[in-house]
């Protein structure tokens, strides 16, 4: 049983105690009887009262629950459609107390997320008005009304956010520009005079609407400043030409140049005006001296007359070059001057590696006759290495180079629709003509050698070979036994053979002649020559004259017939070292060996 039940068991039973105690209060007193039933209705009308008093306060209270419960019942499911949630599902096993008390802890939560999203729109939608006015974009489509939902707030931020990003590249770029309009401004010395020019410069960068429409007029009048920039810049640049050119011309001293050395480095509108000035002063000037300043621009036409390898047929096709000076002629030379300045810079390239071919031909020339010094062998340092290797490059470089040369002259004949000349000639068979004669200079030189070869061959066959051999000088006397020796082994005719090489100067080796017996003994010092040389006119001479008082025996030496097969000769006109050593291998190599060398170098 419960305890309620007990305490409304316990209530009856009090209620009967009293109405007991009641009767015997009013037997002992003698109250009648309907008296006893008029108070004894009194107490149960009061007690009825009360209790119906107490049932109706318990009633209302049922009934406040009742009605509590469906207007929560009705604020949730406003609140679930408002907030786009699903509908709440209440726990219907609970008393109406603690029904009620759920529902409406659960619409307390539902209200505070509705708060706190309705104030999240409302930040945002602040924040989007002020970037929409910032950028002049369109406000966020929202309801400011109704409940947002989580992605609708979700995708509201992103797009805040990215309005944000977009703010602050604007707000960089207006920056940037802004800088450069002022820069430009300072430089062309030009003042704000639109409104817009004035909002840019002189606004606070905060409040610049950042509009598209904004940027791009912004761009205009950067574009529009950065011209005049340009074009003051490129008229400043023609004036400083203009002015170097006439400085040249006219001579003009140091002093006044350095007078214009701030506008001659600026290009502001002070300036342009100040070179414009310059400009005018030296043109009255250079009319007032035009032969000299005739002969100064002649002397650049001719410059580049060179530079752009004109012909001589080009060149005096510019008749003014060689007239008397005006005024006119004057203007003619200007005009032909700056034409070939456009020319030489529009075939600069051209030029320039024609003009590498040129210096690379030149050197390898140079090379070529450096090659043919025989005395280059004797140098220190390593200068033939580095020759023969500058030489070897040449060889592979120049022919890439006029590769090179003729596909860059073909394309540019293609697109021009005429020929490439220099000095009046198509370039590649001006390099055609040099190999050329190249060719020709080098098959003539070897002639030559040929020639010279054959002829000393034949001078040795009949005069003997000629050593001019240079030796330390001995003082007379002073020969050493072992040089007599030898000198004695050598000759068989001792006193003859003296008197040949003191009229000589040198040893002298008759070809042809008899192999000496082997008692004569060994030849003393006997080398190969590298060079020789045929005897001087008046010593062939003196030798006719001392072979006329040779002994029986040199005179039949030098009757006995000559052989071809037993001659034997070294060239010594060889040209280069290669050439010798070439010329020794084919003696070494020969069939026939000779019974004597045809030089001993004998020192005196």
């Amino acid at each position: 049983m419960r305890k309620s039940e007990l305490i409304a068991a316990e209530s009856v039973a009090c209620l009967n105690k009293a109405l007991c105690h009641l009767k015997d209060i009013w037997e002992e007193i003698g109250i009648p009887e309907d008296q006893r039933l008029e108070r004894t209705n009194v107490v149960k009308n009061h007690v009825k009262s009360l209790l119906d008093m107490m049932i109706a306060e318990e009633e209302s209270l049922r009934k406040r629950l009742t009605t509590s419960i469906e207007k929560c019942q009705n604020d949730l499911s406003k609140l679930c459609l408002e907030l786009q949630l699903p509908p709440f599902q209440e726990d219907r096993s609970g008393t109406m107390l603690q029904q009620e008390k759920d529902l409406r802890t659960h619409l307390e939560v539902m209200l505070k997320e509705k708060n706190e999203r309705m104030q999240a729109l409302k930040v945002l939608t602040e924040q989007d008005q002020d970037l929409c006015d910032l950028l002049c974009f369109q406000p966020f489509s929202i309801s400011a009304d109704s409940v947002p939902s989580l992605d609708e707030l979700e995708h509201f931020r992103q797009h805040i956010s990215s309005l944000t990003a977009e703010k602050e590249q604007r707000r960089k770029e207006f920056v940037t520009l802004k800088k450069r309009i002022i820069l430009c401004m300072d430089d062309l010395d030009h003042l704000p005079e639109t409104s817009f020019e004035k909002d840019v410069v002189c606004e606070d960068e905060d409040n610049f609407c950042l509009s598209k429409e904004n940027l791009d007029s912004l761009k205009v009048l950067l574009h529009q400043l950065e011209s005049r920039k340009a074009e003051n810049e490129r008229v400043c640049g023609s004036y400083r030409e203009k002015i170097h050119e006439l400085w040249e011309r006219l001579q003009t001293p140091q002093e006044e140049r350095d007078a214009m050395c701030e506008h001659m480095t600026l290009s502001k509108q002070r300036n342009m005006e100040a070179l414009q000035a310059e400009v005018e002063r030296l043109e009255e000037l250079k009319l007032k001296n035009i032969q000299n300043v005739t002969e100064a621009i002649r002397n650049e036409i001719a410059v580049f007359w060179d530079k752009c390898f004109y012909s001589t047929d080009q060149r005096q096709a510019f008749v003014p070059y060689y007239e008397d000076f005006s005024e006119e002629l004057l203007s003619l030379h200007d005009a032909e001057i700056l034409r070939l300045k456009q020319y030489y810079e529009d075939h600069k390239d051209l030029f320039e590696g024609v003009h590498k071919w040129e210096e690379s031909w030149r050197l390898f020339l140079e090379l070529e006759e450096k090659a043919k010094d025989p005395t280059r062998f004797t140098n220190r340092g390593g200068n033939l290495l580095k020759e023969e290797k500058q030489r070897a490059d040449l060889v592979k470089g120049l022919p890439k180079l006029e590769k090179k040369l003729k596909a860059e002259i073909e394309q540019w004949e293609h697109e021009q629709n005429r020929e490439f000349l220099v000095n009046g000639q198509k370039f590649m068979q001006f390099v055609t003509d040099q190999w050329e004669t190249y060719r020709l200079e080098k098959e003539r030189e070897k002639q030559e050698r040929q020639l010279k070869k054959s002829k000393q061959t034949e001078e040795d066959m009949v005069y003997g070979t000629v050593i001019r051999t240079p030796t330390k000088r001995r003082v007379l006397g002073n020969t050493t036994p072992c040089k007599a020796r030898k000198l004695n082994a050598t000759s068989s005719t001792g006193t003859s053979n003296s008197t040949i090489r003191s009229v000589f100067g040198g040893t002298v080796c008759h070809s042809p002649i008899k192999r000496p017996p082997i008692s004569a003994g060994k030849l003393g010092n006997v080398k190969t020559p590298g060079h020789g040389n045929p005897p001087h006119q008046g010593l062939l001479e003196r030798n006719k004259e001392n072979i006329c008082h040779l002994t029986g025996g040199v005179a039949e030496m030098m009757k006995v017939p000559a052989s071809p097969q037993r001659n034997f000769s070294i060239n010594c006109v060889a040209g280069t070292y290669s050439e010798f050593q070439r010329d020794l291998s084919k003696s070494s190599k020969s069939k026939h060996v000779p019974e004597i060398l045809n030089s001993a170098i004998i020192q005196l």
